[in-house]
């Protein structure tokens, strides 16, 4: 016979309160098993629980009835997405500064619509950054405005660097991000 307690581990005696199959490691020196000496410790603690001398003091009559004047708060039915799984996020998460993971996301079908829009928004993101490199380097070769927009085009890189981390860090933790112009575009486009 087995113990009670361990699987696959021979019994040595029954325990003296319950008559449960014990092995040596649960029986104490009293012969009880572990549940026992733990509902005899629960037992003591509650025997030895004493109530609080003294009283409640009065609720003061002002502050009873500015609670009963002021209407209960409605509860608002809300319901929880279930969570996202972890290799989905990631992938939506690194499409930010990779926009080709980006684009496969896309193409999970079990994807929730919440990463669905973190991949549109990686795409768009991109998508904008690489605009506004274009536009840049077609500026540089103006004349008068070349110096302004080379000096614009240089910090590009740094900032479509840092904004990507951040975005994807931010997708990668479940937090909603708002990329300034894309995130209004897919709002409006992308079914609730």
């Amino acid at each position: 016979m087995d113990c009670y307690f361990h699987a696959n581990v021979p019994s040595i005696a029954r325990c003296s309160d319950c008559s449960k199959a014990v092995c040596a490691t649960c029986r104490d020196q009293a012969g009880t098993c572990p549940s026992c000496r733990l509902a005899a410790k629960i037992d003591s603690a509650n025997a030895q629980h004493k109530s609080v001398a003294g009283q409640v003091p009065p609720r003061s009559q002002q502050w009873w009835r500015a609670a009963q004047q002021q209407p209960a708060p409605q509860a608002r039915a809300t319901v929880a997405e279930p969570l996202d799984p972890g290799e989905s996020r990631a992938l939506v998460a690194m499409g930010y500064p990779l926009w080709p993971l980006a684009l496969i996301s896309l193409f999970d079908r079990k994807q929730s619509r919440r990463l669905r829009k973190h991949a549109y928004q990686a795409l768009g993101f991109n998508v904008g950054m690489a605009g506004l490199w274009g536009v840049l380097t077609l500026m540089a070769g103006i004349p008068i405005l070349g110096i302004s927009a080379a000096i614009v085009l240089a910090f590009i890189i740094p900032i479509f660097v840092v904004m990507s981390v951040f975005y994807g860090i931010k997708a990668w933790h479940g937090d909603d991000v708002r990329v300034p112009v894309i995130s209004d575009w897919i709002d409006d486009r992308l079914p609730a």
